[in-house]
């Protein structure tokens, strides 16, 4: 495992806990990465150092420790400009990445079909190409002499090109799976389609797999699943399609948005969202808006939309306020019906609280999840509605 250090910024955006907060996040990235996070460092900074994003007083500090704990790689929260990328590098002489270029790192990893790889491929090619000048220390001419006289285009250039159309070739052969997925997807004929989304790591696969009996990849890492499984399911008597996709981020690289557009055409195409929150988790309402804000830039809202609130058997009342929750204090753990009793439950008939790896209230889950996919499909189908009864006629399901 490489040795490691991040650093974040306290500024008026976010404050010392906010700060906290992104860098936890950011060190689960590093170990997922394959990183060992040796220190964090944070900078109260209202101003960027347009040279290297934090102060010189810190980049000394920063400097000292890297050369004594022989640290290998430094991660920043925030994205660097190539010129910070490049002056950082020079100072600490060592490998220097932001938290889009970690997040590429483990969508390379974690990429195991040729659809997944090529649209990897793309978003780092993206990255890479306004970075390629940073990554240059010799930019002479190419050699002249006999046969060699040309316009001089410099090596940096003939690198921008070769970056181009390799670009352009990724694009290519991802419009063609495109198509392909495509005809697919309109040859799963008249189910209704129901896709899961939420924050990384909140237990989309653990749900799918405990109502699907599938087998879908699911691990306590972040991105654990890049590829779109779709799955068919029936609860009661009535049959439709299920898709896992990648879980969302804070932060999520424009480039990724851009080339994972086609494989998040699941969650555009579908009829309904599962949203899985982690309730156990301190920040579960931000990772909900910024779920709806990605959702928002695919397209992907004015659907039916089920709340999931996973993970209850994780949530740690000590970490909230006596006001955040509940109208009074309560010392005891949650049960089902004091989950009632907080303002998410307001939220609409369509909330559920429940763990999906200990299947806990898994069948008031599937009761929601059969009432609003029976609902569009009496809708879309108002011939043959009386297949379906009412949820009610259920005891268990």
């Amino acid at each position: 495992m490489e040795k490691t250090v991040i650093v974040g910024l306290v500024n008026k955006n976010q404050n010392q806990k906010k700060s906290q907060e992104y860098l936890d996040e950011l060190e689960f990235l590093s170990i997922t990465a394959g990183g060992l996070v040796e220190k964090r460092f944070t900078q109260r900074i209202d101003t960027p150092n347009p040279s290297t994003l934090i102060g010189k007083g810190k980049m000394d500090e920063i400097n000292t420790y890297v050369k004594a704990k022989n640290i290998q790689t430094i991660v920043f929260d925030d994205e660097l400009s190539p010129a910070q990328e490049k002056n950082i590098s020079k100072i600490l002489k060592i490998k220097v990445l932001d938290r889009t270029n970690l997040i590429l790192d483990i969508f390379a990893q974690r990429a195991k079909t040729s659809y997944a790889r090529t649209q990897v491929a793309l978003a780092q090619c993206q990255y890479l190409l306004p970075r390629l000048r940073g990554m240059w220390t010799h930019l002479e001419r190419q050699k002249g002499g006999i046969g060699m006289r040309g316009p001089g285009e410099t090596e940096i250039e003939t690198d921008r090109r070769i970056v181009r159309d390799k670009i352009a070739l990724l694009k290519s052969k991802i419009k063609s799976i495109d198509k392909q997925m495509s005809i697919q997807r309109g040859n799963r004929g008249k189910l209704i389609r129901v896709a899961l989304v939420g924050y990384t790591n909140v237990g989309k696969s653990t749900l799918m797999n405990s109502i699907s009996k599938s087998n879908v990849f699911a691990e306590d890492k972040l991105f654990a699943t890049l590829d779109t499984t779709t799955r068919k399911v029936v609860i009661g008597n009535l049959p439709f399609l299920l898709g896992d996709t990648v879980g969302f981020i804070r932060k999520l690289p424009t480039q990724l948005i851009e080339s994972f557009k086609s494989t998040l055409d699941e969650v555009r195409e579908a009829d309904m969202l599962i949203h899985v929150v982690d309730i156990s988790h301190g920040s579960f309402q931000e990772h909900i808006d910024s779920v709806n804000k990605i959702l928002e830039e695919i397209k992907g809202v004015n659907k039916p939309v089920i709340m999931v609130f996973n993970k209850i058997d994780n949530f740690k009342r000590e970490e909230y306020d006596d006001t955040d929750l509940l109208n009074e204090y309560s010392e005891k753990n949650f049960t089902i019906d004091e989950w009632k009793d907080t303002w998410i439950s307001k939220l609409g008939e369509n909330v559920v609280f429940m763990s999906a790896t200990k299947k806990l209230n898994i069948d008031q889950f599937k009761k929601t999840v059969y009432r609003e996919v029976r609902k569009i499909h009496i809708k879309r189908y108002p011939y043959n509605n009386f297949l379906y009864p009412d949820i009610d006629k259920f005891g268990s399901i």
